[in-house]
């Protein structure tokens, strides 16, 4: 699978296209909808969606907010069903790693739900903390001194 990275724009079609694909990964399974306040909170955000070289198809989506000038959140990863263990989730958090240190940031911090942890363990993030309930799941607070 050849893939490319690209940032969105929030309220744009594609914007409106990865929060689809984020709602089908991670709110569907878990019979939540999006919040439309939280949604409108993510305009400072940068959005990078990852997607088929071949077909221009979406194939993953997170989003990183900035906490402040040296720290970013990894938020709401998601990896189409058909693109799931095909490396594309690697290939968007190595993505943002180098966009955050191109762009001066220090370190990323995300929350990783339970069965995400060891993906991130791989790509050289560390845990900390007890395992917390969000959204009504397991999680890990973890983080990455880039």
């Amino acid at each position: 699978m050849s893939l490319y990275c690209a940032f969105i724009d929030f309220g744009t079609p594609e914007f409106d296209e990865a929060l689809r694909l984020r709602y089908d990964v991670l709110r569907k399974p878990l019979n939540l909808e999006f919040d439309t306040e939280d949604i409108a909170k993510e305009y400072d955000s940068f959005h990078i969606a990852c997607y088929d070289q071949r077909s221009n198809e979406l194939h993953g989506i997170l989003i990183l907010k900035p906490i402040d000038d040296h720290t970013l959140k990894m938020r709401q990863v998601a990896v189409s069903a058909s693109a799931q263990s095909k490396g594309v989730g690697t290939f968007m958090v190595q993505a943002s790693e180098n966009f955050a240190t191109a762009k001066k940031y220090k370190k990323i911090e995300l929350h990783a739900r339970k069965t995400a942890v060891d993906f991130y363990l791989k790509n050289g993030y560390s845990s900390e903390g007890d395992i917390f309930q969000e959204v009504g799941i397991d999680h890990q607070a973890m983080y990455k001194v880039l």
